[in-house]
């Protein structure tokens, strides 16, 4: 059994290098549940006792504490405490920075994968050419995926793209903002809507989930700098394994 309390120890601190104080504690973190000294579910001293046995500041040790949550590695339950992350927890994905859906899975050490649903040249739906802008005889890159962590489904997406933004489907590997990086057109901003929705029989299954589930379907318009709408995007992500948090703070002034 796991001895978390153990892992906190100033030698150990100290070993991780002459960085920041709060890397140095991640790295010790993330160390120790590499080595298996800290498994899924294991709960953390509280920041006090972190503080106290490493002759660190609170605030050093809160710092540390909420990156790896951000990033996955930890999982924080209000009155309870925080804890490893374990193999099919939530996923917690955080609406404040423009990411793909590739980079936020390996920021939280998990590997992202996909399944390839389809990858044609289209003409574009009525709602893909308002939204995208595009005049009467454009066409679209359509790009519906299966996608996944560490082997686990997690969404099913389609992304539609101006076909004249991408020499053709096969530009884009696993990763459509690494090709819209690569074509040097990788948007800088997007709008996302957010619904709750029962599952069809037929994404249900592609999701491993049964037919009905929850899911959280979302609709993504991401921009250019100079405004271009670039990405058109439909996505449900399974409502049992997927999060999506909002920091909000208030305006500073007074009524």
């Amino acid at each position: 059994m796991s001895e978390p309390a153990a892992i906190f120890t100033a030698e150990a601190l100290a070993g991780g290098g002459t960085g920041p104080l709060y890397l140095r504690l991640k790295s010790l973190i993330r160390g120790a549940i590499d080595k298996g000294a800290l498994t899924a579910q294991d709960a953390l001293p509280s920041e006090r006792e972190i503080a106290s046995q490493l002759d660190i500041s609170r605030v050093t040790v809160r710092k540390a504490l909420t990156e790896l949550v951000d990033e996955g590695v930890l999982t924080q339950k209000r009155g309870s405490g925080t804890y490893v992350t374990g193999q099919g927890q939530r996923v917690e994905q955080r609406l404040s920075r423009l990411t793909s859906f590739t980079e936020d899975m390996l920021a939280r050490g998990l590997m992202p994968s996909v399944k390839w649903l389809q990858k044609t040249v289209a003409s574009p739906s009525p709602d893909e050419a308002m939204v995208l802008a595009l005049s009467p005889n454009e066409r679209v890159i359509r790009l519906r995926r299966l996608r996944m962590a560490d082997g686990r489904p997690m969404a099913l997406e389609l992304a539609v793209v101006p076909a004249r933004m991408l020499a053709s489907p096969d530009a884009v590997g696993s990763s459509l903002y690494e090709a819209l990086q690569t074509a040097g057109i990788r948007p800088v901003r997007a709008m996302q809507r957010l619904s709750a929705e029962s599952l069809s029989a037929e994404d249900a299954e592609a999701l491993s989930v049964p037919a009905g589930s929850p899911a959280l379907y979302i609709e993504r318009i991401s921009y250019l700098a100079d405004g271009r709408a670039v990405e058109f995007t439909k996505s449900h992500y399974r409502g049992d394994a997927y999060d999506f948090v909002v920091e909000l703070t208030t305006s500073g002034e007074t009524e």
